[in-house]
């Protein structure tokens, strides 16, 4: 499978780094991890290279929320 997907021109490890890079921007390291089957170190290291910030996120929520319901 990997010698055909070569032949039309698919490289192997790059589309694995880029959907590693999507998944760490768009899930939080623990699900990653556990999703994936990889340590929970693994994935927080994933997730800071693909500067995906779920502490951020988490505080923007809180904050939109606490702004809803604010008279």
């Amino acid at each position: 499978m990997g010698e055909r997907l070569r032949k039309l021109g698919i490289r192997l490890a790059e589309t694995r780094s880029t959907a590693l890079f999507q998944l760490a921007t768009e899930l939080p390291y623990a699900i990653l991890a556990r999703t994936l089957g990889i340590h929970i170190s693994v994935a927080v290291k994933w997730q800071r290279a693909a500067a995906g910030d779920w502490a951020a996120y988490a505080a923007d929520v809180s904050n939109r929320t606490r702004e809803a319901r604010a008279p």
